[in-house]
């Protein structure tokens, strides 16, 4: 009977670490039906020791059990029966089984790495292939809806000075003028995404004050985030940080559309940041629904969204069904890029918050504001 360990191997070999055995082969043989037995294989594969038949260890077994000893790890245990149960008392005998079990043992191990190089190389090159499918995908819808948003927006602007305009067409008007911005923003957030996995993106660190940064976030979302009283509280002595000011800008914009999405009108956010040693620590929260339990990392996967009754969208909940599960990924990926961390924690008051880390380099560049003299004359 050849048992082995199911599931990936382990980092190293430990004792108590192999994962439980499946039988490989002797499935039917009069060894693997007596139950004893596979209690006698998993120890014997748990400990690297010999045990089993002819042995002071686990005599009541029916075979005798030698591990499978790889170079990496233990990778199961292989029981033998003879017909002459003192066959492997001889020493000679017993030195060369377990150097047969060393060689299946060497065999299992390099078919299970030929096995997992070979599911990595198609997973890359699956991710390769829906990179590229998404990057050509985005490039070609951004002329159409940057014409359509240009077009839309001019009609919008004519639309009180041509005759028999109604409000209805202007509604309309409006209407695909939004859906149109929305949608140009899904696409960037492809590319984003597609130019943060590829590595690409090089940052251009520069100092900038934190509050222009949200500043420019808050007035991208001016229409998104009418219904929505927003309140910032940054200390006035917080340092300047080094930060690629768009990318950073983007996930800040990310984050507040996320927390407006998903809130109901007239709930409030926050934005907070203080410095704890040497990183600054921000903090986007809201007093919303909060986040579905056991969530809060994989609202950091690409596509993720909540379930259908959490994000349902309507009168007193968030407009959640337009939102393609990117927002945050890219996020985590511009935080990580700046060497710092986000996470995602439901507020014990209510509600979400996403919490950012990032370096503070020393030192920061510091502006002195020097008095200015009088005017020569002055009284």
């Amino acid at each position: 009977m050849l048992a082995t360990g199911g599931g990936p191997p382990p980092v190293a070999n430990t004792p108590g670490s192999a994962s439980p055995l499946a039988l490989r082969f002797g499935e039917t043989t009069s060894i693997a039906l007596q139950s004893v037995n596979a209690i006698v294989a998993q120890w014997v594969a748990e400990h690297d020791q010999v045990a089993g038949l002819g042995t002071d260890t686990l005599p009541n077994a029916t075979a005798l059990f030698v591990p499978l000893i790889g170079s990496q790890r233990t990778v199961g245990a292989l029981g033998v029966r003879p017909g002459d149960a003192e066959r492997f008392l001889d020493p000679d005998q017993r030195r060369l089984l377990e150097t047969c079990a060393s060689l299946i043992a060497l065999s299992i191990e390099r078919d299970e790495s030929v096995l997992a190089a070979q599911q990595a190389q198609v997973q890359i090159q699956t991710e390769q292939l829906r990179s590229s499918l998404l990057s050509s995908v985005s490039h070609d819808l951004r002329t159409p809806l940057a014409a359509i948003a240009g077009a839309t927006s001019s009609l919008l602007e004519q639309g009180s000075a041509t005759p028999g305009n109604t409000p209805a067409q202007q509604e309309l008007l409006q209407t695909v003028a939004d859906e149109s911005r929305r949608l140009a923003r899904q696409v960037d957030n492809l590319l984003d995404m597609t130019r943060l996995e590829s590595g690409t993106v090089e940052l251009n660190k520069q100092w900038h004050v934190l509050e222009e940064i949200i500043g420019s976030a808050l007035a991208r979302l001016k229409r998104e985030l009418e219904h929505h009283p927003v309140q910032v509280d940054i200390p006035e002595d917080f340092p300047l940080l080094a930060l690629d000011g768009t990318l950073m800008q983007q996930a800040f914009f990310n984050l507040l559309e996320n927390a407006a999405r998903y809130t109901p009108p007239s709930i409030g956010i926050q934005i907070g940041a203080r410095v704890e040693g040497p990183r600054a620590v921000i903090a986007v929260a809201d007093s919303g629904p909060g986040l579905p339990p056991g969530t809060e990392d994989q609202v950091f996967e690409k596509f993720f969204r909540g379930p259908a009754a959490s994000v349902a969208a309507g009168p007193e909940r968030g407009d959640a069904r337009r939102g393609v599960g990117l927002g945050l990924a890219i996020c985590q990926g511009i935080i990580r890029a700046h060497g710092g961390t986000i996470r995602a924690r439901n507020r014990p008051e209510g509600g979400a918050e996403f919490v950012i880390s990032l370096p503070c380099e020393q030192p920061a560049p510091h502006v002195a504001l020097d008095e200015v003299p009088a005017a020569s004359g002055s009284k």
